[in-house]
């Protein structure tokens, strides 16, 4: 079977396809035929040895896949051969076929692509421990959401709308705005590129000010860090609650006088540690997030689609933050 393999620290450059053997389901774990790969952020950084988990080389990136059940190891209950479903991974997922844990299985319900469906775990399933476990969202709640064209932005965007609240899409291009309304954003913030002096800075929170209103924004869903981190603190509304989820423009340095100004919380989301912890309730989020899909609320953006021989060229277009929704692998 092909497999897109890290050999050596490096960028997406550094990838080769190579043919290895098909693996073997051990106790408890299928042997899935996978059908496509979602790409995310931290795909950029297990290439470069710059993510949390550091696996050993050669492996595969990617980190969320769908596909159809071959072949089932012993023990395991609940699942057939046929069965379509989606995993998360951590890597390993740009391969034809993957041996996984059955504990780590969701069944994808009939009417639903797979190559949709793969981009969804990740992205939707942070967004909703995001909003609910962290954030305590409620009906009526203004949500600025910065980097809201992406994979995880476009979830927040339609959550919080199908939550009952009004959102405010901050991203870099009108485009990228445009997608952001399509998801059911009320009002859209275009914001240049940092990084930013002083001058900038305050133009950016009097744009956020702006948009949010003057009660401030409820949830602020930070995606990008950086230098956009600050502005956005400074639109936050009186005990507002501001969700650290992720920082590509890199990790921002807060003046926490603002939290006892505006008496807000700054609330970290790690959702891969939160599956491992409290995996009943997250099987209860994804369960809710496929019923949001088929009553309309959600609908996974999947902009591009690569084959595997060029799965490279779609972890360097997310690393350049040029993608707009999801950017997915097929093999087939």
């Amino acid at each position: 079977m092909k497999a897109v393999l890290s050999k050596e620290t490096g960028g997406p450059e550094t990838l080769v396809v190579e043919e290895i053997d098909d693996p073997t389901p051990g106790k408890g774990q299928v042997l899935i035929k996978v059908a496509a790969c979602a790409i995310n952020f931290p795909d950029t950084l297990i290439i470069r040895d710059m993510y949390q988990f550091k696996p050993p080389r050669p492996f595969a990136p990617g980190g969320e896949i769908s596909g159809t059940i071959e072949a089932l190891g012993d023990g395991v209950e609940g699942f057939a051969v046929g069965d379509k479903v989606i995993c998360g991974v951590g890597n390993g997922g740009l391969q034809e076929k993957l041996a996984v844990d059955a504990a780590r299985l969701f069944k994808v319900p009939e009417g639903i692509d797979l190559v949709q469906a793969s981009a969804l775990l990740m992205t939707y399933g942070t967004t909703i421990h995001g909003l609910k476990d962290r954030g305590d969202i409620k009906e009526g709640e203004t949500v600025l959401v910065l980097g809201a064209a992406g994979g995880v932005g476009l979830s927040a965007v339609e959550l919080a709308k199908a939550y009952g609240c009004r959102v405010v899409a901050a991203v870099s291009t009108e485009e990228k705005g445009e997608t952001a309304r399509k998801a059911g954003a009320d009002e859209v913030v275009i914001y240049p590129r940092a990084p930013f002096d002083k001058d900038t800075s305050k133009q950016l929170a009097n744009d956020f000010k702006a948009a949010v209103g003057e009660g401030g924004a409820d949830i602020v869903y930070d995606i990008v860090g950086g230098d956009y981190s600050e502005p956005a603190l400074r639109s936050i509304a009186w005990e507002g609650r501001f969700l650290v989820i992720g920082f590509p423009a890199g990790i921002a340095k807060m003046p926490l006088n603002l939290t006892l100004l505006k008496s807000c919380d700054i609330r970290g989301v790690f959702w891969g540690a939160f599956t491992a912890r409290e995996p009943e309730k997250n099987k209860a989020h994804i369960a809710e997030l496929f019923d949001l899909w088929k009553a309309g609320k959600i609908s996974p953006l999947v902009s591009e689609t690569y084959p595997i021989e060029r799965a490279h060229e779609a972890i360097a277009k997310l690393e350049n933050r040029g993608a707009i929704g999801k950017l997915v692998v097929t093999m087939d």
